[in-house]
């Protein structure tokens, strides 16, 4: 069986040096006809589109060129789009057109959820510990606190978390909060109770998780239906010393109702994700002391990124053996989802 050709295209050039080790970089070479050291960033000059003309597999990644209409021509041999990232369709002008081609397309979101899930579930454990802010305060104090406050720390027994959105990355915090001792509520609409249960947690509406959970962590997507959906009336309604943990996206929260309720001091956030992202420099919540805020990088990171390549990897290896992809993308339905 001849191998299919592949082609390398994302940014920077030198970003496969840090997706693929040298193990995974020959498994692509087994796999198929690729040359590992041209990466396309661009797909005007006569080089990218020779490249792209001769390729039945595109390997994308972040800020992968996109593939417009003009570029059909040099594209009619493309069979499959296996992308670095969360969705393939994202380096596709037109994905549906792809997809009535016989285009197939895969992704890493699955690869990358992981690290994502570790961070959200370390939060939510130090978030019931009280860690953050009782490091702060002793730092300020330097001295060790009356045990009494021993007392007052909630912990983790049985405490409630509270898990907005049954995405991928909100499915595995949930696997992982399996192996420890807390009651764990979920709100994701499109799931039915049965589904939910599976998953190990209680269904509940939204205010109901809000107004009961010691720690919420939001694992929505960011849709024209969630975009503020953690507004006034949902953030009023946490419990006092409950904590916000946002890994999803910060439009998820209305900003400045977010920024009043901790100003109060009554709740505490953990950002990973802010609306803007960074935040201007005279955002209140830089110099509050109930609010962590990190950088956008709870994603993959250094060694991390390996796990992504080594799944873009085990997806060549799948289509050029003829096996369906791990992690399939619909393309058609990206199409649809982009004319609503």
């Amino acid at each position: 069986m001849t191998r299919p050709r592949a082609v390398l295209a994302m940014n920077p050039p030198g970003l496969p040096g840090s997706l693929f080790d040298e193990d995974a970089f020959a498994r692509l070479r087994r796999a198929s006809d690729i040359d590992t050291g041209l990466v396309l960033t661009e797909l005007e000059s006569a080089r990218s589109r020779q490249a792209l003309a001769g390729a039945d597999i595109l390997v994308a990644g972040w800020d992968a060129p996109v593939v417009r209409a003009a570029h059909l021509p040099y594209v009619s041999r493309l069979r499959a789009v296996v992308y670095a990232g969360g969705v393939a369709a994202t380096c596709l002008e037109d994905p549906g057109s792809f997809a009535a081609r016989g285009v197939v397309a895969a992704n890493a979101r699955a690869a990358n959820s992981v690290p994502v899930a570790e961070y959200t579930l370390a939060m939510i454990l130090l978030a019931g510990k009280r860690v953050l802010p009782a490091a702060r305060a002793y730092r300020r104090s330097r001295s060790v606190p009356d045990h009494p406050a021993k007392h007052t720390v909630p912990g983790n027994y049985r405490q409630t978390v509270g898990i907005v959105g049954a995405s991928t990355v909100g499915r595995v915090v949930l696997a992982l909060l399996r192996s420890f001792d807390v009651d764990v509520l979920l709100y994701d609409p499109t799931l039915t109770a049965e589904q939910a249960i599976g998953l190990g947690a209680r269904p509940v509406p939204l205010d109901e998780l809000m107004s009961s959970s010691h720690v919420v962590s939001l694992h929505q997507p960011l849709t024209p239906r969630t975009r503020g959906q953690i507004d006034a009336g949902m953030l009023a309604l946490m419990r006092d010393g409950a904590t916000l943990v946002n890994t999803a996206r910060g439009a998820v929260v209305d900003q400045d109702a977010l920024t009043a309720e901790l100003r109060s001091g009554r709740i505490d956030a953990v950002l990973d994700v802010t609306d803007p992202e960074p935040l201007p420099a005279d955002s209140g919540l830089w110099s509050l002391d109930n609010v962590v805020l990190t950088p956008h990088l709870a994603g993959s990171m250094g060694g991390e990124l390996h796990r992504i390549g080594d799944a873009v990897v085990d997806e060549v290896e799948r289509f050029a053996s003829g096996r369906p992809f791990a992690h399939p993308e619909d393309l058609a339905a990206s199409a649809r989802a982009r004319v609503r």
